[in-house]
């Protein structure tokens, strides 16, 4: 038996020098693992893409550019391409198809090039955020997706709708034709009126329902783009209907109202209930028609509102530049009248500030992520043509990041070409 259980420990040694030789490194056992709470570390090689723009001085797009003409440059460094895909038309034609990931040292794989194909198509995502869009606009949106259908969408383009409100259309990508027109009818605006918003019951923060109807419109979105992450080489683009966001509208007139506006009788009103029920005022002696708001009551907690969408905006942003999803805003209201709507009694002034700040939430869409936001537009025409054409004609660069560091998250990218008299636009950075 020693004779035995010497041998056996004989061959498990020469197996193991066996296996060191041709590089195999073997587990280990239970007693030589790991001492416990020791840290890993894991390194994880992604493979980033970036749609690419390339026109002359005339505005055409150039499509003979190869590989070596194109420099992309991620914080100063310049990056080895592993995949350049023309997109000419609709169809995606592989210059020079995506590698695998460089392997980890001291291990050799054989390396596996993916057969260039051709394949037809385009990715269009209509995301309607009926939550922000006026109801008595629902008309117009609807003439606005009947010109989408006419202008934009071929047949041969996968789509997808997806609503945040009532109108309830979830729709996934697509060929279909049809249901697009059956999804147009369903299409019904609930936006807050802005009398609707004065009267609403006051958040610590800003008014309640207007905040949560923006967070319920940015997740709705964000987790649209996230699910595009699985497209690979095409152009994925979000054609975003909405009127745009802000967090503390009319401000003044909910704060301080005028004691001779509608909102300030009705406050009143509401007041007088509320005292006459507990059988005292608010100042424990004075009547309701003596009590007046403080002039800064909730401005204080309103002060940083911007600064939360901001971040809401930065969010969704970030979530498109890692999916490499581009955002087409359009705000269906057209010419906005300085005035303000005939039948709500709103100042001037909160009005067209209102309408600004709704407006620049859609600009900061689009410029982040490499779109076109329409607004102040009757006719959506030529911006729907100037849509089309860029998610027709485009380049797709992969590279796989020499810059790995965890710490440096928003990373700076500037894509150039060395054929002289040429623009190029790509995003600016990724995280």
């Amino acid at each position: 038996m020693v004779i035995i259980a010497h041998m056996k420990r004989r061959a498990f040694w020469c197996l193991a020098m066996v296996l060191a030789a041709f590089g195999i490194v073997a587990a280990q056992t239970s007693s030589q693992t790991a001492p416990a709470g020791q840290p890993q570390f894991k390194v994880q090689i992604e493979l980033v893409t970036i749609d690419t723009l390339v026109r002359d001085a005339k505005g055409h797009f150039v499509a003979d550019l190869t590989k070596d003409e194109f420099a992309v440059y991620e914080d100063g460094a310049k990056q080895e391409l592993s995949s350049v895909t023309l997109v000419r038309g609709g169809r995606v034609i592989n210059l020079l198809a995506p590698l695998p990931p460089p392997a980890p040292e001291g291990i050799i794989l054989p390396v596996l090039r993916t057969p260039t194909n051709d394949a037809a198509g385009r990715v269009f995502v209509f995301f309607v955020d009926d939550l922000h869009l006026q109801v008595h606009k629902t008309p117009r949106v609807r003439a606005l997706f009947q010109q989408i259908s006419k202008t934009l969408l071929h047949d041969e383009d996968m789509w997808a709708m997806v609503t945040t409100g009532p109108s309830a259309v979830a729709i996934d990508l697509s060929y279909g034709r049809g249901r697009l027109d059956e999804a147009i009818k369903k299409i019904m605006g609930s936006e807050l009126s802005p009398t609707e918003i004065i009267n609403a019951p006051p958040g610590s923060r800003g008014p309640i329902e207007v905040r949560h109807r923006a967070h319920v419109a940015f997740t709705t979105a964000s987790e649209l783009v996230r699910n595009l992450e699985k497209i690979h080489d095409r152009r994925k683009a979000v054609v975003y209907i909405s009127d745009g966001y802000y967090f503390t509208p009319f401000q003044n007139a909910r704060v301080n109202p005028d004691p001779g506006s509608p909102f300030a009788k009705n406050s009143g009103a509401a007041l007088a209930a509320v005292i006459g029920a507990l059988g005292s005022s608010p100042d424990g002696g004075a009547s309701a028609s003596q009590w007046h708001p403080d002039p800064n009551r909730g401005t204080a907690n309103e002060e940083f509102a911007d600064s939360d969408l901001a971040r809401e905006l930065a969010d969704l942003t970030q979530a498109a530049n890692r999916a490499n999803v581009t955002i087409y805003p359009i705000d269906p209201r057209g010419v906005m009248d300085p005035l303000g709507d005939i039948g709500e009694n709103v100042d001037q002034r909160e009005w067209r500030q209102f309408v600004s700040k709704t407006q620049d939430t859609l600009r900061v869409l689009a410029h982040e992520t490499g779109g076109i936001a329409l607004l102040n537009q009757n006719e959506f025409d030529a911006g729907l043509k100037q849509i089309d054409a860029e998610a027709s004609d485009y380049y797709v660069l992969g590279y796989y990041s020499k810059n790995p560091s965890a710490a440096n998250r928003n990373r700076k990218i500037d894509v150039r070409v060395t054929r002289g008299g040429l623009t190029v636009w790509a995003r600016s950075g990724r995280r």
